[in-house]
């Protein structure tokens, strides 16, 4: 028997399907899908590998020089046919290799870990591999004899648990030992003692940890009869669930214009088929509501997956998945990989955010990535959002996706007032504070009506630049090419990119000047509420208030049932809240967002600021907004204000047309990385010349840079950047493009720089 398997550890240049042979005493516990113990190379180094195909041959050579399998790690199959399939797409499609792939489809409770056992020296005797998870059991007794013969033992016994115990069992039947225990104060000598002289029979069941389902956070989503207009939606979507094939839509809704309830119909419906679902949210923050709005619908259905979940919750999630027990998934971007089986329908909620796109290795776009996986099934796949990514509107308007289209909010409520604060005009007026006086203002009217406020600013920390104002010195993280943020919890200078920390001197350290505190992050935000409005009790959520013990959901449960007056936060608090009680938001500089050198800021920034200014008013109180900014008669800002997304799509997409950028064109970018800048450099210029001359034949190719990366180095490492822009592309082009990087990366010249593709710009 002949294995074809992708092997762990593997460079891109060297990827590609292994043969190995199959021992006799291992055929039997050998499938597609398994693990299996490898050696490798000259060296014979053990590597993982996993099982893609089995012949009865060898088609590369003589079968007795096959190197040989040496284990196999797992009793059944934890891949399937499906997800080699995509693994295979991803290797094409993200410029990753076959593990890679595979291995993001797992969680990480599959995998094991290394156990040394070590002799009196500390030295290493041997090494063992054990899981990381393994399945839970739990103890429960029954009666091994009948109710009257058990009645007759306790009336006679002499022992006090023994009678309690039989007594329990009588009245209860089957139950969980410690729950016995608990109830009648029996130690398990006891049961032990019983299940030997014949009167009970203990036995081991396996038992799921799950993560907890809260109760609705804020505003239940309705799971009665839909409004008209959603029920006109669910309308236009519910007949591409039986198309004969697959077929993709658009939910541009307003926020607050209840997308969720029009899901739920869509995920009944898909049940109803006896087939399943996966719903996707950007952010861990929104898995909690989420979560318990499908639960209510869909009881123990529901599954749940992010990377905020234990490691043997995320592997009982996984099994219950993969066993069928679970048909609907909820979770962030991995959560694409689900074992689902037969799946009906992919729902991508919020589909603009950046999240959707994971920045290590492999490096997918969930867009990509679920059209695959509708494709094969012959499922729905439904994009939803109030500022639907420029790609995704153009694709519905000319018809590639279907369009659909809520224009109000579900209670029937109007958007937001907004205001805009010039913050120039705040300076002339001698208030450098990061909230103007307008934004005081409405915090204090809704501090006494108890109303509660959503701040937004998109930086953690408390100033972004300290630096001397008499000899100019500012203060840089020695491995990164950024400066140090200052963090006033802890007094600290910090690098938001590789975790450098340092004191913050009192002094200028080169003239012995004072030092002056720059710009604004979450925490400057805070200290300036308190000196504002002392005694207003504020919470603030960012990546430094977010901990094991103190997550999402817990911040978010003390605003609520506190009523806490403000939430300050960063990118978390945009999107996907529901407070009824929260009738004011207040955005604080955008501007930095704004005039980022990509050109995607304006649409980010709109989608940003149109987003967060939704989470007001969604109660029975009107909302407001107040957005502060140096640059008010900015389109962006204004259109934002406005909350205008038509006229902003008409706007940006012909600013996209004639510059040539998505959605008129596919963009590859081609990062080159390496501790030694001059090799960096030198390799993007090999890079860029030698896809010119690859890419020649293809028509509508532009091999642009090479550039530097927006932050040249992190973490000792510098960055460079080579762009494909491509009017279309296809399977040879994306050929042409790894042999380029395989050839590159496998140069003895370029050794010591890492080459790989990234699928978009």
């Amino acid at each position: 028997m002949i294995v074809k398997a992708a092997v762990s550890a593997l460079p891109f240049q060297a990827d590609k399907i292994y043969d190995y042979r199959v021992p006799a005493s291992l055929e039997a516990s050998t499938f597609v899908g398994v693990r299996i113990m490898v050696p490798f190379g000259r060296g014979n180094s053990r590597r993982e590998a996993i099982v893609l195909d089995i012949k009865k041959f060898s088609e590369s050579g003589d079968y007795l020089k096959l190197k040989a399998v040496e284990e196999v790690l797992d009793s059944e199959p934890v891949i399937g046919e499906q997800q080699i399939a995509l693994a295979k797409f991803m290797k094409a499609r993200f410029y990753c290799t076959l593990y890679e792939a595979l291995k993001a489809m797992l969680p990480t409770g599959v995998w094991y870990r290394d156990n040394p056992k070590r002799n009196e020296l500390g030295g290493v005797e041997s090494v063992t591999r054990i899981a990381r998870a393994k399945a839970k059991t739990r103890d429960f007794a029954s009666l091994s004899i009948p109710p009257d013969n058990a009645a007759e033992f306790a009336e006679h016994t002499k022992s006090n648990h023994h009678r309690e115990i039989v007594l329990f069992l009588i009245r209860a039947g089957t139950c969980a030992i410690d729950e016995i225990s608990y109830y009648t104060g029996a130690k398990r000598q006891s049961f032990t003692a019983l299940a030997k002289r014949g009167y009970i029979t203990i036995e081991a069941r396996e038992e799921f940890r799950r993560p907890k389902v809260s109760e609705l956070i804020g505003e239940t989503a309705s799971l009665g009869n839909l409004t008209p207009e959603q029920d006109s939606a669910y309308r236009e979507l519910a007949p591409m669930l039986t198309s004969a094939k697959p077929e993709a839509a658009l939910i541009y809704g307003i926020t607050g214009s209840g997308k969720t309830a029009v899901y739920i119909k869509l995920i009944a419906d898909a049940l109803a088929l006896g087939r399943g679902a996966i719903m996707l949210v950007p952010e861990i923050a929104l898995t909690p509501q989420m979560t318990a709005k499908f639960t209510l619908r869909f009881g123990d259905g529901v599954a749940v997956l992010h990377s905020s979940l234990s490691v043997g919750e995320r592997y009982d999630e996984w099994r219950r998945i993969r066993s069928g027990a679970a048909n609907v998934v909820i979770g962030t971007r991995s959560a694409v990989f689900a074992p689902v089986r037969d799946t009906a329908l992919i729902i991508i909620d919020e589909e603009h955010e950046q999240t959707y796109v994971s920045d290590s290795s492999p490096r997918y776009n969930v867009h990509d990535v679920a059209k695959f996986l509708c494709a094969q099934s012959g499922g729905l796949l439904v994009f939803g959002s109030a500022t639907p990514a420029m790609e995704s509107m153009y694709a519905a308007k000319t018809g590639r996706y279907k369009l659909v289209t809520l224009r109000s909010r579900f209670n029937a409520k109007p958007l937001p007032d907004v205001i805009i604060a010039d913050m120039k005009q705040e300076l002339r007026n001698g208030n450098a504070l990061s909230v103007s006086s307008r934004l005081r203002d409405e915090l204090e009217k809704n501090i006494s009506s108890g109303e509660q406020s959503i701040l937004f600013i998109n930086r953690r920390g408390a100033n972004t630049i300290v630096a001397c104002p008499n000899c100019g010195k500012t203060f840089s993280c020695p491995s990164c090419s950024v400066n140090l943020t200052y963090h006033s919890a802890n007094r600290r200078l910090m690098c938001h990119y590789c975790g450098h920390s340092r004191p913050v001197p009192s002094l200028c350290p080169d003239c012995g000047s004072k030092l002056k505190f720059i710009g604004v992050g979450t925490q400057q935000v805070e200290q300036d509420i308190h000196s504002l409005l002392p005694g207003a009790a504020t919470l603030r959520m960012d990546a430094d208030t977010i901990t094991t013990g103190n997550n999402h959901e817990v911040v978010l449960r003390k605003f609520e049932a506190e009523r806490v007056p403000i939430l300050i936060g960063t990118q978390m608090v945009t999107k996907g809240l529901n407070f009824p009680q929260v009738t004011l938001v207040g955005v604080i500089n955008p501007d930095n967002a704004l005039y980022s050198c990509d050109f995607r800021a304006g649409e980010r920034t709109f989608a940003l600021i149109t987003q967060v200014i939704g989470r007001a008013g969604r109660g029975d109180k009107p909302g407001r907004a107040v957005i502060q900014t140096f640059t008010p008669e900015n389109q962006v800002i204004r259109l934002s204000a406005a909350q205008d997304y038509e006229r902003f799509f008409e706007s940006e997409i012909g600013l996209r047309q004639l510059s040539g950028n998505p959605p008129f064109t596919e963009l590859h970018r081609i990062a080159i990385v390496s501790a030694d800048q001059q090799l960096a450099e030198l390799c993007a210029e090999t890079v860029k010349h030698t896809l010119t001359d690859s890419l020649r034949g293809f028509a509508g190719v532009r091999v642009l840079g090479p550039t530097q990366d927006i932050i040249l180095k992190v973490n000792n490492l510098y960055r460079y950047r080579v762009f494909i822009s491509a009017s279309s592309t296809s399977a040879q082009f994306r050929a042409s493009v790894a042999a380029v990087i395989k050839k590159i990366s496998g140069s003895a010249k370029f050794k010591r720089a890492a080459v790989f593709g990234i699928n978009g710009g």
